[in-house]
């Protein structure tokens, strides 16, 4: 199949909203449909693409047809999955949860508030995340592309929206450590599941020190079979794969300069550094995170530049519903030929009246019957003898009973209708719904795709006509006979057993319990344990607990950990341990980012120590200081037997304490002081080891732009790995710089003689000057780094 096929024309814009950004200016802009036109040809463009890498397929290994066996219990762990989008969004991540259950591990749930019954009914955990899909859904529809309009801006629409992603981050993040709301059953995560859009899973994985698999319903990694399905592409001196390919880094800065600053601001709050400005726009391809796309390779094939952490293992389907439609439903069906199904799930249209009158006379065009789903906008009014309107029917169940289905093109209802060969017609509106349409009408199984602001009861009236055509069943149901042949939730769950690091994850005394704890006292080998050997282990007092050491940076200590110990574990890194690399291009730029950024922080603390001693004096001008409890020993509350807390800490008649000169002076010394800590504390940092380890950073990358592969020497995680490394650089650059001089031409002379000798010459030389001051400067920075800093 060629890339046809997957290319979306410039006349059908697949609007999208990636929870907004202000956009990258000079290079992009975005139409009125929300479609993002990329100009690689200008100058902001081809500076973004020179900070990405292509692929080397040669390289590329892809994984067996078939997955190696999983032996259900081999393993049993606490699996968060968090979604985020509207219920055909969330609906396949229960069958996931379903099948991982049959495997022994414990699943939680983690979306938004609305689908707490829907995700219990199905019997999996759930946590609640905020976000209202119905008020996100609302506002997709009205600002369907990257960049919103400016009334939008004006409303104050994009403020709302950024708010309710810091709830969602934070909710996520809750999910992953808090205690099951219902049942107050503790739960921490030893694995991370995730759609994208929840935008927390990789951050949260990072503190925790937990595998993470991500899986979508559209392309979300870099190809050179198909472009970005949101992007339009505008090149003249790029090939079209390697545009194809740029799409995805372009479309990613788009989205990190609308979330960025909103998800550092959330990891400082989990202890976590800030994601560098050149690697939160693709982070998860630059940490090779495994990725699951559930759609049919039927469907779309797997692309031949996607390495082997990147799988397509089909379409999520639930165990088929047992359903018992109402008499009415029942009745419709039998009294006529098979309607066509009509409905937009939870898509909120702005205009529901003015859409469902153009339903209707495109319905009355065709002279079809029809079953029209009213959805979260309310769609419809009285059924009749042609027109039927339900509410809630499982598609599953509906979908064996109609001649063609009309929606969104949600990755759910466009699967269902597959499944049971129905030909299919799409209205998308926003998000992976054109790619579905596009996907479809290549298939045969339905027309072309109509975006939403196009619709009208003609062209909707044609495409209803479409798939009452022959040819479109017969596409249609040659499509379900081949993915019968598909497990698509079988296949992901097996996609992410294959990716976990299965023998380093396992307890040494409990195999089928996550190791939490590396027992080791004195210099003996280390001992991993889980929580529950560990917890046996020190009860029976085989081990002392104060050889244990936590091997999760932010995992919660346990009970028996804290009753039994002195003082808290040491923390040890785990062997899932994420570590974010601020990736340095060159010297100048190296040594300048770390310039500014030091600066920033410099003038953020140097400013905040005034800005405390403003806050703190106006605080105490306006503030009440509690009083202590102890006045309160024998107040009536307490004889009378009150049982509410606040009335004994603040009792009535008792509520206004002002703070003293004293308490205010120490709070604004306490405050201010806090800040000047952090102003020399930055600026040190800044001096001795970020800009000089920027500047051999950039040193140490210079090989990279003529093409020469540059060693990761590994993370520092205190003075004792940074002396270590250091002595690594200082050997590697040494060694590397002495050799270029006569390496690099020899290199050159095989390759193109003469030519490639001279050039030989010039990497040697750059080579020698590089690697040599690097190295020197590599050895002077690193031993005064005690952060986790990957080089």
């Amino acid at each position: 199949m060629s890339h046809r096929n997957f290319h979306c024309p410039s006349d059908d814009p697949p609007p999208y909203e990636l929870m907004t950004s202000h956009g990258m200016q000079g290079g992009t802009v975005v139409d009125e449909g929300g479609r993002v036109e990329v100009d690689l040809d200008s100058k902001v463009c081809k500076a973004v693409a020179k900070l990405v890498r292509l692929p080397n397929n040669e390289n590329l290994s892809h994984p067996p047809p078939n997955y190696p066996d999983f032996a259900r219990g081999e393993i049993k762990l606490n699996i968060v999955i968090q979604v985020v989008g509207s219920r055909g969004d969330v609906q396949p991540f229960i069958a996931l949860g379903n099948e991982l259950q049959k495997h022994g591990h414990r699943v939680r749930l983690a979306t938004h508030n609305v689908f707490d019954t829907f995700v219990r009914g199905s019997g999996l955990e759930f946590y609640p995340i905020g976000g209202d899909p119905a008020e996100l859904m609302a506002y997709m529809v009205k600002n369907p592309g990257l960049i919103p309009q400016m009334k939008r801006l004006r409303y104050g629409d994009i403020q709302k929206k950024r708010a309710m992603v810091a709830e969602m981050l934070d909710g996520c993040w809750k999910s992953c450590i808090e205690d099951d709301p219902m049942s107050q059953t503790p739960f921490v995560a030893d694995a991370i599941i995730a759609n994208p859009p929840s935008f927390a899973h990789i951050h949260c994985a990072q503190a925790l020190a937990v595998p993470v698999h991500l899986m979508f319903t559209m392309p979300w990694s870099s190809t050179k079979a198909f472009p970005h399905p949101l992007a339009n592409l505008k090149y003249s001196d790029t090939s079209q794969p390697i545009a194809n390919y740029l799409s995805y880094s372009i479309v990613g800065w788009m989205t990190w300069q609308g979330l960025g600053d909103i998800v550092n601001k959330w990891r400082s709050e989990i202890d976590l550094e800030p994601v560098p400005a050149t690697e939160g726009p693709c982070l998860a391809e630059t940490l090779n995170v495994p990725f699951t796309y559930c759609w049919s390779p039927t469907l779309m094939p797997k692309p031949s530049d996607w390495p082997s952490h990147i799988d397509v293992c089909g379409f999520f389907f639930r165990e088929p519903p047992n359903y018992t439609p109402p008499p009415e439903l029942a009745n419709f069906l039998r009294d006529g030929p098979p309607p066509v199904y009509i409905g937009f799930g939870s898509i909120v249209i702005g205009d529901p009246e003015k859409f469902t009158a153009t339903v209707l006379e495109a319905v009355h065009t065709v002279g079809v019957r029809a079953i029209i789903s009213r959805g979260w906008s309310k769609l419809g009014g009285a059924s009749s003898r042609n027109i039927f309107y339900i509410d809630d029917c499982p598609h599953d169940w509906l979908f064996q009973h109609v001649a063609g289905v009309v929606h969104h093109g949600g990755a759910g209802t466009t699967a269902s209708g597959l499944q049971n060969g129905c030909p299919t017609a799409i209205v998308p509106f926003f998000g992976d719904q054109p790619f579905w349409g596009n996907m479809v009408a290549a298939s045969g199984a339905g027309p072309k795709p109509i975006p939403y602001r196009e619709v009208n009861a003609d062209n909707l009236a044609e495409a209803i006509g479409f798939c009452l055509q022959h040819s479109a069943l017969a596409a249609a149901q040659d499509m379900a006979f081949k993915m019968r042949s598909e497990s698509g939730v079988q296949a992901a769950v097996a996609s992410f057993h294959r990716q976990l690091p299965l023998e380093k994850m396992k307890c040494q005394i409990l195999p089928d319990q996550p190791v939490v704890w590396e027992f080791q006292k004195s210099f003996s080998k280390p001992i991993y344990l889980s929580n529950i050997a560990a917890q046996i282990l020190s009860e029976n007092q085989q081990i002392d607990p104060r050889h244990l050491h936590l091997l999760v940076f932010s995992r919660p200590i346990t009970k028996m950990q804290q009753d039994e110990t002195d003082s808290e574990p040491t923390i040890s890194y785990n062997v899932n341990t994420i570590v974010i690399d601020n990736q340095r291009w060159d010297p100048i730029t190296g040594t300048a980012s770390a310039t500014v950024a030091t600066g920033a922080d410099i003038l953020k603390y140097g400013t905040d120590i005034f800005y405390q001693l403003i806050k703190e004096a106006k605080r105490g001008r306006s503030e009440v200081s509690r009083p202590n409890i102890s006045r309160y020993q024998h107040s009536p509350a307490i004889d009378a037997g009150s049982s509410s807390v606040a009335d004994v800490v603040d009792p009535p008649g008792h509520s206004s304490y002002p703070r003293t000169s004293a308490q205010t002076m120490g709070a604004t010394l306490a405050a201010s002081g806090k800040s000047v800590g952090k102003f020399v504390g930055y600026g040190y940092k800044g001096a001795i080891v970020d800009i000089p380890l920027a500047t051999t950073e950039g040193l140490r990358a210079v090989p990279r732009l003529y093409g020469e592969d540059v060693k990761t020497l590994g993370p520092v995680r205190d003075w004792k790995s940074g002396v270590a490394v250091a002595g690594k650089g200082f050997l590697y650059g040494v060694a590397g710089g002495l050799t270029d001089i006569v390496v690099q031409p020899y290199r050159g002379a095989q390759v193109e003689g003469a030519i490639g000798v001279a050039k030989g010459v010039a990497k040697g030389t750059i080579g020698t000057m590089t690697k040599l001051s690097s190295g020197s400067f590599l050895y002077k920075a690193l031993p005064f780094s005690t952060n986790e800093t990957p080089v």
